[in-house]
């Protein structure tokens, strides 16, 4: 049977630690040095490809700003004739998704008495909504 006291003084005794020579800290230290001048170099050179990345995007902007602004305005009303292509195939396949799921859960609603039947005609075309172009 193991007693208080005999347990306590297991837990009481610990392996006592090494200390080091002066040799052995100053070695220590030089390793130490050494693997924080290895990290301050590969940091160094990510930031090199950073910035070198960084730089290439700007010229990507700086290209996309000058063809947009060459472009004038002549290509909104093309831009919008296909913004609004988009919205029409966006409904379309909002109102089969609507139909796959009442498939899926058993249900037998159409989207048009979901939405209602004039839905889409509520929403008024995207030119009506950008002033000026």
């Amino acid at each position: 049977m193991v007693t208080k006291k005999d347990s306590d003084s297991k837990k009481a005794t610990k392996p006592k630690e090494k200390k080091m020579t002066a040799k052995e800290r100053e070695e220590l230290l030089i390793e130490n040095f050494v693997g924080l001048q290895q990290a301050m170099t590969n940091l160094s050179i990510k930031f090199n490809g950073l910035s070198d990345n960084i730089s290439n995007l700007l010229r990507v902007f700086e290209e996309a700003a000058k063809n947009f602004a060459q472009g004038g305005k002549t290509d909104n009303k093309d831009m919008l004739n296909k913004i609004d292509s988009l919205l029409n195939q966006n409904k379309t396949i909002a109102k089969g998704l609507v139909l796959m799921e009442g498939k899926l859960r058993g249900q037998s609603e159409s989207p048009t008495t979901k939405f209602g039947a004039n839905h889409s005609e509520n929403i008024p075309p995207r030119s009506r909504q950008l002033p000026g172009l």
